[in-house]
């Protein structure tokens, strides 16, 4: 199939062209091209952890599949700083949450505040004795979907880095299950980017857990809100 290259900046300047069409085999991945340019091209390939990758004017990830007549353009850092995948870290994890990952993530010289947000099992719901949450997700889109917020977050805030954390599994009474860290210049942006970022994660991303409570068990669904329930199961004197 046939696609079309585009290359900018630093790029533009390394390969003496702007743009250029190309065969590739059929289903080729964006990263399986990358592979391709750099094997021409050997000294892209200190470019490997920089470069990111657009398809029809949207940022796509090495395993997006191309398409016959695709326009793909590799962008290197654009001016001003780092490209957004190197100032995200969206995660989920079967293990306990370290605060100190986030906080060393977001980490900066140009931070003058850091805002937090860390979502615990709380005891009790809707009148209910909670004993504990079990978390599970779809692979992957998750971790897609975090990162398209933290894109969200860096274009609408002047945010300097953004880490998210979602536990998977068992998460007993007190332990995190979510946690998000924002560093900015000043802290009004990092609250309110903070604020958003969680909202949002509740929203959309394909997440649900699973609450445990003296007498049964209820399914909530993270994309329907906090307490957007889908199905009970297990339920005793419901019948």
């Amino acid at each position: 199939m046939r696609i079309r290259l585009r290359y900018f900046a630093s790029l533009r300047e390394r390969l003496g062209k702007t743009e250029e069409t190309r065969e590739i085999p059929d289903g080729a991945s964006v990263g399986r091209v990358w592979e391709l340019l750099a094997e021409e091209r050997p000294e892209l390939a200190e470019l490997e952890r920089s470069v990111a990758f657009a398809v029809a004017q949207e940022y796509v990830d090495r395993d997006y599949r191309l398409q016959d007549n695709d326009e793909l353009a590799f962008i290197p850092p654009v001016s001003g700083g780092a490209m957004p995948e190197t100032r995200i870290l969206a995660k989920i994890t079967q293990e306990p949450i370290n605060m100190q990952e986030l906080s060393d993530f977001v980490a900066d010289p140009g931070a003058g505040a850091m805002a937090s947000f860390v979502g615990t099992t709380r005891d009790t719901n809707e009148g209910r004795q909670v004993i504990r949450l079990e978390y599970e997700c779809y692979p992957g889109m998750a971790e897609k979907e975090m990162t398209k917020i933290g894109r969200q977050v860096l274009e609408r805030w002047p945010v300097l880095k953004i880490a998210m954390i979602h536990r998977l599994g068992r998460v007993d009474i007190g332990q995190a299950s979510v946690a998000i860290t924002v560093s900015s210049s000043h802290r009004h942006a990092a609250f309110e980017a903070c604020h958003y970022a969680i909202n949002t994660l509740k929203e959309s991303v394909p997440i649900w857990k699973k609450e445990l409570y003296e007498g049964g068990q209820v399914w909530i669904g993270s994309q329907t809100g906090s307490h957007g329930k889908l199905h009970q199961v297990g339920e005793e004197g419901s019948g």
